[in-house]
């Protein structure tokens, strides 16, 4: 029997350890799947396209953000670049039975909220700002401009994290990547609920 899969959402602000924490776990955790998002922004060094993002131009970007509902599940613009989570990819992996991982910001988990209410959404948190700048500033990648921005918007991010069903704090990364299991493999035992909250009907 095929069980369709679970969709979880990550968020939390750049430097939070958003990546490093997902490349743990999809090391080590069966039946977990990245969904990779599409962005207007250019690749940083070592990223590749279809792994990283689908790196696609603004023009190309706005037509299939267009085709809805088969277009975006979610989209936004981030520090001056669109991304976006394409619907077709998403939903043919949950069928299949496999849980789905989405790393998108505050407003793209609002809109996936919108659309599938079964959606689990997870905030990571930097174990303070001052250590969030810290980290930001290390990455070196940012112009300074740039880097003052990310900054400015992770003070908005982080007070979004009550609107989330699970919070992390990143302080120790292996601490963070246990607690990150322990909310899959407890949602994956969690008995399924229907829209009106009865239970979901097992067929063997």
């Amino acid at each position: 029997m095929t069980v369709q899969g679970r969709l979880f959402i990550l968020s939390g602000p750049s430097g939070s350890g958003k990546s490093t924490l997902m490349r743990r776990l999809l090391e080590n955790m069966p039946g977990l799947a990245f969904s990779v998002s599409h962005t207007t922004r250019k690749p940083r060094p070592g990223e590749e396209d279809g792994v990283h993002y689908h790196f696609t131009e603004t023009a190309a970007f706005l037509a299939l953000r267009d085709q809805q509902p088969s277009g975006f599940l979610e989209w936004a613009e981030v520090h001056g670049n669109l991304y976006g989570t394409g619907v077709v990819e998403v939903e043919k992996r949950l069928q299949q039975g496999m849980d789905i991982l989405l790393d998108i910001d505050v407003q793209g988990a609002r809109q996936v909220q919108e659309r599938r209410n079964d959606a689990i959404s997870i905030f990571l948190c930097p174990p303070s700002l001052d250590a969030l700048a810290r980290r930001l500033r290390r990455r070196a990648t940012e112009k300074e401009e740039s880097y003052a921005l990310r900054l400015e918007n992770a003070r908005k991010e982080l007070t979004c994290a009550p609107e989330y069903t699970y919070l992390l704090v990143n302080d120790q990364l292996e601490t963070a990547v246990e607690g990150f299991r322990s909310i899959i493999i407890a949602e994956r035992l969690r008995q399924r609920r229907n829209p009106d909250g009865s239970p979901v009907q097992m067929v063997w």
